[in-house]
């Protein structure tokens, strides 16, 4: 941003207190990341009041819809990551390429689960159960989610430019509108109230890539009215391979950093379905709301990332040991305060799933005995965005792996040798630790190559 002299202006992201920064940056997404928690939530009520298997469907189809957000948010990060780095060193040029093949690469992205849709939502079900119910009520939801994904993908990738800049406060817009859309649909569309047809699980789809596309829509309205900082420059565009490998050596990592979450979750649906479909709902049921807790952390990591790569590009020392410390504090406030409420309220919770007494004598130790995990989990997910931030996004993957596929998958699979399903749960407490250990030691290694030696002068205040 030029003054009226022609001399560029120092971004907020390196000169204004820290504190008010980071909170002024993430309190925006961390209420847009809740509200988008919410309506995850709300799907799940809704469907349930179809049927359990209805339920079962959208728990077993989260493993392709988390892959989605995956290649759209590790593809974001990546060009966040250089964008907002390229911002601090003064290189505007690199700036508008970073823009430009992030855009070209969230429409690559789409096209891959356009195929997907068409041709493999059925497939993909048929390998998880025999249960013919649950195929078609899950091929029906994914198919509509996966054909029409641009606009998932579409709004990823225009809040990371908004957010690059530090103009966090327009996704809490996007965000919200996109959310409330789909809210406000759900019911509408899934049981046909005010003259709409009774769609049914189709519904529930429709709703949600509904409330996709007008966020991207008003995303791509918003970049362009208020993100002067960013020129995109479509008609001119040639895809540039250096700024591509730019992108996801940050990127792919965080790419397949949240994939891992997919194999994970299709893994324990898979040991679950082997007790009951009503553990599986269960579990499915924790996803969602586990969101409400971790969404928020996410919102923080949100407004964290652009400080950090800013800051490093402008040399402030000071400035990124602060950002880190508070979020780190931040983070773990709020995942303790989503332990209290999972050990005092279980009954509540499911009681707004429509559950029965079988569905209660599984949910209520499952969400007791998981959210032991809350305690270590906020600091790690802080540690694991700082990584991606300094240029580290392997440290984080590795975390990742460890945490989810080397741990927690395999101590599932040997707790359910017991035939214990309330034992399996104590896989995640086990798993989280053991990669928050990880996570403070690489911790130590990144301050001692990345942030110890950098000389400045500035205050952190």
């Amino acid at each position: 941003m030029q003054n009226k002299t022609g001399i560029q202006n120092e971004n907020k992201m390196g000169v204004m207190p820290v504190k008010k920064l980071l909170l002024s940056m993430s309190i925006p997404m961390m209420i847009a990341m809740i509200v988008q928690a919410m309506y995850n939530v709300v799907d799940s009520i809704f469907v349930a009041q179809i049927s359990e298997n209805a339920l079962t469907a959208i728990s077993l189809a989260f493993p392709i819809q988390n892959l989605m957000i995956a290649v759209g948010i590790g593809t974001g990060v990546g060009m966040n990551a250089l964008l907002s780095k390229s911002l601090g060193e003064k290189n505007f040029k690199q700036v508008n390429k970073a823009a430009d093949n992030g855009v070209f690469l969230g429409i690559l992205g789409y096209l891959l689960f356009l195929l997907f849709g068409v041709l493999g939502s059925k497939l993909f079900f048929s390998t998880q159960t025999n249960d013919l119910e649950i195929i078609k009520y899950g091929t029906t939801y994914l198919s509509i989610c996966c054909i029409f994904s641009f606009g998932i993908f579409g709004q990823l990738t225009f809040e990371r430019l908004l957010q690059s800049t530090g103009k966090t406060f327009y996704t809490l817009i996007t965000q919200g509108v996109g959310a409330v859309v789909n809210i406000v649909l759900d019911p509408i569309l899934i049981f046909g109230y005010f003259g709409f047809p009774r769609m049914g699980i189709k519904g529930a789809a429709v709703a949600t890539i509904s409330g996709q596309i007008i966020a991207m829509l008003l995303a791509i309205y918003l970049n362009k009215q208020k993100n002067h900082e960013i020129k995109l420059s479509i008609r001119d565009f040639r895809p540039d391979l250096k700024i591509i490998k730019k992108i996801y050596a940050v990127g792919l990592p965080s790419i397949v950093m949240v994939s891992i979450a997919s194999i994970m979750v299709y893994g324990m649906n898979k040991i679950l379905l082997s007790f009951t479909a009503t553990a599986t709902a269960v579990f499915g049921i924790y996803f969602k709301l586990q969101s409400f807790v971790f969404m928020p952390v996410f919102g923080l990591n949100n407004g964290m990332v652009p400080i950090l790569a800013y800051n490093l590009g402008a040399k402030k020392k000071g400035r990124i040991v602060k950002t880190i410390k508070l979020s780190v504090i931040y983070a773990t406030g709020i995942t303790l305060l989503g332990l209290i409420i999972m050990q005092v309220f279980p009954n509540q919770i499911f009681a707004l799933f429509n559950a029965e007494k079988n569905m209660l004598l599984l949910g209520i130790p499952a969400l007791r005995i998981i959210s032991i995990s809350f305690i270590f989990a906020g600091c790690s997910i802080v540690l694991l965005s700082v990584f991606q931030a300094l240029g580290h996004g392997m440290l984080s993957l590795e975390v990742s792996v460890i945490r989810q596929l080397v741990i927690l998958l395999p101590v599932a699979y040997v707790l359910s040798l017991t035939q214990s399903v309330n034992l399996i749960w104590w896989a995640f407490p086990i798993s989280e630790l053991i990669a928050a250990v990880f996570a403070l030691a690489f911790m130590k290694r990144v301050y001692h190559k990345e942030i110890e030696n950098i000389k400045s002068d500035d205050l952190a205040a």
